[in-house]
């Protein structure tokens, strides 16, 4: 697990599916990363995403029919890696936003570790 020297590596997770972002959470525990906030609406990720400290952010695509991608944009503008989570796969993305990492749904612990150690490893 790469990050900031000296601590663990912060993730916001933004997902809408009560149950999933459990799962989520405890597999960031069980891989060693510590939870820096979850949301499960744009309201409150768009809140989160522009002042919480968090080294990398998991974004599922699809917030109770709303798009995240200006989460996204968030995210991105404060410099922070993110992952994409859909349960579509990654040719559903629109172009702009094709070439970020992401996960399908459903996924295993050892690929949320591959990708996050990948995107903490680049950042």
């Amino acid at each position: 697990m790469d990050g900031p020297p000296g601590r663990v590596p912060r993730v916001l997770v933004v997902e809408d599916e009560y149950l999933i972002r459990m799962l989520i959470e405890d597999m960031l525990e069980e891989l060693g990363y510590e939870l820096a906030a979850a949301a499960g609406t744009i309201a409150e990720a768009s809140e989160l995403a522009a002042t919480v400290d968090f080294d990398v952010a998991i974004l599922d695509v699809n917030l109770d029919g709303k798009e995240v991608y200006p989460i996204a944009d968030i995210v991105g503008r404060r410099g922070r890696p993110f992952v994409f989570v859909t349960g579509y796969g990654e040719s559903s993305l629109p172009p702009p936003y094709r070439d970020r990492p992401t996960l399908q749904k459903p996924f295993q612990a050892e690929q949320l570790r591959n990708t996050l150690s990948g995107l903490l490893a680049a950042a």
